[in-house]
């Protein structure tokens, strides 16, 4: 009788074990799964040769968004088809989050602020050229540059200014 109880208790103790170990792998499944969701999902199409390109896409994934980069050897291509309005606007790379057009080294908050605030009138927002202080041109910290908001009729105002 007493080895029944031991085996019993034995067995009890791997249950509880097991059902804990369970309980944990299912609440970091859900932690795993709760922090992709709430990753703002950003596409960045890119030439597949420029450095500072992937050091932007490497900014924004460390500043916790899920980017998909798609290497494209015509992106002049791509920004005619989004809509980008001017020539002026462009930069070396073009995303697209939440259905605003992302031109250039524009830096993550200004991104976050552009998807809290979701306006109505503009299509995008831009860092024309490539300005030196820029997340992906040297520095994690804006300066000296600003970021432009454009509309598909080719209106622009200042949204940030570094």
């Amino acid at each position: 009788m007493e080895s029944l109880v031991k085996i019993s208790a034995i067995a009890l103790i791997v249950f509880l074990v097991g059902c804990k170990a369970d309980a944990d792998e299912s609440a970091q499944h859900d932690q795993a799964t709760v922090a992709t969701a709430t990753k703002p999902e950003i596409t960045v199409y890119k030439s597949p040769t420029c450095g500072c390109c992937k050091e932007w896409v490497t900014y924004l994934e460390e500043e916790g968004f899920a980017v998909s980069a798609i290497d494209h050897d015509n992106v002049d291509q791509i920004k005619v088809e989004l809509g980008l309005p001017h020539a002026e606007l462009r930069s070396c790379h073009t995303a697209i989050v939440d259905g605003y057009i992302v031109e250039g080294h524009v830096p993550a908050s200004d991104i976050q602020r552009l998807l809290a605030e979701k306006p109505s009138d503009i299509l995008g927002i831009s860092a024309p050229g490539m300005p030196m202080m820029s997340p992906g041109m040297g520095s994690r910290e804006p300066k000296d540059y600003e970021v432009l908001s454009f509309s598909a009729s080719g209106e622009t105002a200042v949204f940030s200014k570094y």
